[in-house]
């Protein structure tokens, strides 16, 4: 059986933060939340809302069903410009 659907929201937003560099504080902010609520949510602790997501959506620039489709589709998906190494690459004055 495959993933559940909060499992799997819970991996692509850990995949989002690593593929951006972004913390449980950057997104608490994005959230209006504390990291204590964001750290609750990553562990299953409390379920992320639907509200959620559409902001987390619109954060990362990408559909709200690909942030929902898993890690996979929802990296796939994060516009290049949102990655880790352009900011690395533009710090560095290195074209994208």
């Amino acid at each position: 059986m495959g993933l559940g659907l909060e499992e799997s929201l819970r991996l692509s937003v850990a995949a989002l933060m690593q593929a951006t560099g972004e913390s449980q504080r950057v997104l608490a902010a994005v959230l209006g939340l504390t990291q204590t609520q964001i750290s609750r949510r990553q562990t299953g602790a409390t379920s992320w809302t639907l509200r959620d997501v559409d902001v987390l959506a619109g954060h990362y620039e990408i559909a709200a069903l690909d942030l929902l489709a898993g890690p996979t589709r929802a990296c796939e998906t994060l516009p290049a410009a949102r990655h880790r190494t352009a900011h690395a690459a533009a710090g560095k004055g290195v074209a994208r």
